[in-house]
């Protein structure tokens, strides 16, 4: 298995890059440079493509609403270039209220969308003259909707590889069936090994049954919290608020894709809960209403044997690489925790 991690997007971003120089003697074999409505990701990421040689950089997300196709592809292939190929495009949805909150652009099919722009990108990165017809791209664009001066225009530069690869960051069963088709590798978040059969199996077999083979199988980016030892029980109350703050309130009552996967988990009455106290201002009500069970079940906290044992329990599940977030209180401890992992992985 391939281990990774997220860099965060706020702090102190000089000290950020020389922890991730130190994660990548450490083994990490790849870093998520994460967006939202912080700075931007391609900045940062270009910037780490300079400190960095052999770790792989990946964006995680861009947000599939804020760049038009041509520009994410050339975006791409720009990272991909300046990191002599170790870019790896994670795109994804996000959310209404960040895509309407924040940009100000509807949040309208992220399935139809999401198809339409892999497509486009693939056309550029093969430096064909981008034509595309779709239901919600159209280029050239046609004359009636623009000047009529539009026609079918390739990328400028040759880019390192002609297939970037694309990881989707996906949850509801269609945009998850539809990532297993056309994506080189899917994100879900929260992932439980235990029940991802259950939640995602079908899904994940639709999408494989139309799959083309040259995409590869698909590879599976699990994002558990990690710390690796025999005291570290305590650190699971550390995960509750990151978990509250997705189930509880990122998105309103009936519209949050987190919430419902606490449900499909089988965490009904816990998730209701934990909505009602966070969106009343509970915050931290709402975080120790989060279940130990759900914690354990998606982490890797725990003695070294008991970590081993889940890092088998994610591979058995089809995890291909473990996105970790290292619980520790300083950067020499996050790179521990990494050495830790790499060492347990590697066994």
């Amino acid at each position: 298995m391939r281990i990774g991690t997220m860099i965060t997007y706020s702090g102190g971003f000089a000290e950020t890059v020389a922890e991730v120089a130190d994660l990548e003697r450490a083994g990490l074999d790849i870093i998520f440079m994460a967006e939202a409505y912080s700075f931007d990701a391609v900045s940062q990421l270009g910037y780490l493509a300079a400190k960095t040689s052999r770790v792989q950089l990946a964006s995680g997300i861009f947000q599939i609403y804020t760049r038009t196709p041509s520009l994410m592809a050339m975006t791409a292939a720009g990272l991909d270039y300046v990191s002599d190929g170790r870019f790896v495009l994670g795109i994804g949805a996000s959310g209404p209220q960040v895509i309407e909150g924040f940009h100000g652009v509807p949040y309208d099919a992220p399935l139809g969308r999401t198809r339409e722009l892999v497509d486009i990108c693939r056309q550029v990165w093969r430096r064909e003259p981008v034509r595309h017809d779709g239901k919600y791209y159209q280029i050239p664009l046609p004359p009636e909707k623009g000047t009529g001066l539009g026609k079918p225009l390739k990328l400028i530069n040759h880019p390192v590889r002609e297939r970037i690869p694309i990881v989707v960051a996906a949850l509801g069963p269609k945009n998850v069936a539809l990532t297993a088709e056309i994506a080189e590798g899917w994100q879900p978040i929260f992932y439980h090994p235990e029940r991802a059969q259950d939640v995602w199996g079908e899904s994940l077999a639709k999408g494989a049954a139309r799959r083309d083979s040259s995409l590869g199988d698909l590879e599976v980016y699990a994002g558990p919290a990690l710390a690796i030892g025999d005291d570290v029980d305590h650190l699971l109350d550390a995960v509750k608020p990151h978990l509250a703050l997705y189930i509880g309130g990122m998105g309103a009552r009936g519209r949050n894709f987190y919430n419902d996967l606490a449900c499909r988990y089988g965490y009904e009455a816990e998730a209701k809960s934990i909505q009602d106290l966070y969106l009343d201002g509970k915050k931290d009500e709402a975080a120790a209403a989060v279940p130990d069970e759900l914690v354990r079940a998606i982490s890797l906290i725990g003695p070294e044997g008991y970590v081993r044992e889940r890092v088998a329990a994610f591979k058995e599940s089809g995890a291909t690489t473990l996105n970790v977030r290292a619980l520790a209180p300083d950067a020499a401890g996050r790179v521990a925790q990494i050495e830790k992992l790499r060492a347990l992985v590697d066994a």
